[in-house]
């Protein structure tokens, strides 16, 4: 029987697939994370997902029942990638620079099985009211973003007191295009 391995410890990912009642297991997948500066940031987020799911694949063997899902979350600001935020600092430079603009996130997805696979990616653009000093340290002291890209999640208070407005798809944000997702799944799981 098929079954769905999720290679991402992301809470947020898990998050969605248990939302669209997917029963899927979790092998998060330990890969670096670098990538080619050349790349446009959608080929980056295409890339460090396939990255991962390939690294899963290979510890699965044979196993040709298993689907196997990554992805990758990048935000992106005038054309430049943020990266995760590595201290209380880097994250209030971040918020303090997408403070009153817009900016993208880019999910790069890859589905595979042993006979198929597909790679696609969303994009999404997100627009800050300008904030405060004291909102960006409420923020990063009381829900510590630093496992986020661009130092924010707009599931939580940012989002809710932080963002202006959104064009696209809302959970991509969240870290997986959830609707799409479950659209090529279905196609894996009827052949």
């Amino acid at each position: 029987m098929k079954h769905l391995i999720l290679a991402s410890g992301s809470p947020r990912r898990k998050m969605l697939l248990q939302w669209a009642e997917i029963e899927f297991e979790v092998r998060a997948s330990d890969v670096d994370e670098d990538f080619d500066l050349s790349k446009s940031p959608s080929e980056v987020a295409v890339a460090l997902a396939a990255r991962k799911n390939e690294a899963v694949m290979a510890s699965l063997g044979n196993d040709a029942n298993a689907i196997v899902l990554a992805a990758d979350t990048l935000v992106v600001l005038e054309g430049r990638i943020i990266n995760k935020p590595i201290d209380r600092s880097d994250a209030i430079a971040i918020l303090q620079q997408l403070s009153g603009k817009t900016h993208e996130v880019i999910t790069g997805v890859c589905i595979r099985s042993m006979k198929d696979h597909v790679v696609f990616y969303d994009t999404t653009r997100v627009s800050f009211h300008p904030l405060t000093e004291s909102q960006i340290e409420h923020y990063v002291d009381t829900y510590r973003p630093y496992d986020k890209a661009g130092a924010y999640a707009i599931q939580e208070w940012i989002g809710v007191v932080g963002i202006r407005s959104i064009e696209g798809d809302f959970y991509n944000v969240m870290g997986l295009p959830i609707s799409r997702v479950i659209h090529e799944l279905n196609r894996f799981f009827s052949r």
